[in-house]
């Protein structure tokens, strides 16, 4: 078999990753494919622009068409990032023949089905493992080592730059803004960190891992986001006091045919796998009806872990070329979307209130509760001398988003609780 001819649009982290390790450890591809693996085209925006990798000035071009219409070319792999004038390369290549693997979340999260279709109907593969969990290979393993399961629930930590955050948060008793600045000095966040914080990049990853996940197209405007820019040290400290471990987590439970995904800071009980993933570690927990549950751990962004999820899927796509089956891996969403109502979705609950610290007020929070039928796990209550006031911590057994929301309404409107100060889901092992 001729040599494979790859064209990468983009040369930053992940880029020169993949530059190196095809480089590096083309003896393995060699066994592993049964033919040269080469980089014959790289597009940047500055060919002049000096590079911490050793590339030959010939390979790069600031011209796409030098890449999307290259008929040698047989493999296009993108790490540039962006979106809609992304997809518009993306769709070029897959119509010239080209197969496609991308390590590009945004992209999938918003376009994946539209993409996934063209490269069905050109016969070409699309693969976009890198686009979870960096070197954790998530996606094969739904897709594949899974295949025969039906999956129930995946919850899990997809975002190292929040898992960072809350783990000097929690192990160093610091706040949230004096973490995040330290953050963006050593490189884990960005200098516009909204993506990360809000839960925004950990939603586009769920959004990729339910539509697999569940055979069910989920969209991006169907998971319910909040992040951990509220988050306090406060928060994280009472939770310890009761053996919770503070994460941000994205969610997705199926029961029936009716799913629900968000993504949420989260109170994890010490003894939860998740709660021991620290730092800008990645773990994804699956739960399965035959399998029962099993957890992907790694490290889930970074040059050669991102990079060798994106060479993997190269080798995959390169060995259905030998066999001659590209194109015929993706599967359409088995099921029409049904998404669970409000009333449908059960957790239990922390929450944090300020009171007047006079009699008769507990009494009055606790026929809030009973009246939308909610009880009490576990109560802390701490006086607040200096204001009049005792802050009362309360974790319920599961409840209703629906009556939660109500119980917070009418917890507001009490003229004695003079501050809900903050409320998070709680997930024991």
């Amino acid at each position: 078999m001729k040599s494979i001819s790859i064209g990468l649009l983009g040369l930053g982290t992940v880029g020169t990753g993949v530059v190196q390790i095809i480089k590096n450890h083309q003896d393995k591809l060699m066994h592993q494919v049964g033919c040269p693996v080469e980089v014959k085209k790289i597009l940047v925006q500055n060919v002049h622009k000096k590079r911490s990798v050793d590339i030959d000035p010939g390979l790069l071009t600031d011209q796409a068409d030098d890449i999307l219409l290259d008929q040698d070319i047989d493999v296009v792999i993108e790490v540039m990032g962006g979106i809609e004038t992304t997809k518009d390369y993306l769709i070029t290549a897959l119509r010239q023949g080209k197969h496609v693997v991308t390590a590009n979340k945004d992209l999938m999260a918003l376009h994946g089905s539209e993409l996934l279709t063209v490269a069905s109907e050109y016969g070409c593969d699309l693969f976009y493992e890198a686009s979870v969990g960096g070197g954790i290979p998530i996606l094969r393993g739904l897709v594949d080592g899974l295949a025969s399961d039906r999956i129930t629930q995946m919850m899990g930590i997809v975002n190292g730059t929040t898992n960072y955050i809350l783990t000097k948060m929690t192990n160093e008793g610091r706040s949230y803004d004096e973490v995040l600045k330290e953050a963006q000095e050593l490189g884990f966040a960005e200098a516009d960190p909204t993506s990360d914080v809000e839960g925004l990049d950990a939603a586009r990853k769920m959004t990729i891992l339910a539509t697999l996940g569940f055979s069910m197209h989920i969209d991006l405007a169907d998971v319910q986001v909040s992040g951990i820019s509220k988050v306090t040290d406060e928060d994280i400290r009472y939770g310890k006091k009761l053996g919770y471990t503070m994460k941000l987590i994205g969610y997705a439970h199926r029961e029936g045919e009716k799913v629900e995904v968000s993504v949420a800071p989260t109170f994890l009980s010490h003894n939860h796998p998740l709660a021991s993933v620290q730092n800008e570690f990645n773990a994804v927990y699956v739960y399965g009806e035959a399998v029962g549950e099993t957890m992907f751990y790694g490290p889930g962004a970074g040059s050669l872990p991102t990079a060798s999820a994106v060479v993997s899927d190269l080798v995959a796509v390169i060995k259905n070329l030998r066999i001659g089956v590209n194109g015929k891996s993706a599967v359409s969403p088995q099921y029409p979307k049904q998404l669970k109502e409000d009333s449908e979705k059960y957790s239990k609950y922390f929450l944090r209130i300020r009171v007047q610290d006079e009699v008769g007020v507990f009494a009055e929070i606790t026929t809030i509760f009973a009246k939308f039928g909610v009880s009490f796990e576990e109560i802390l209550q701490l006086p607040v001398k200096e204001h009049e006031t005792s802050e009362i911590i309360l974790v319920t057994h599961r409840a209703s988003l629906t009556n939660y929301e109500h119980i917070l309404q009418e917890l507001r409107d009490l003229s004695a609780v003079k501050e809900v100060k903050s409320t998070y889901r709680v997930v024991r092992k």
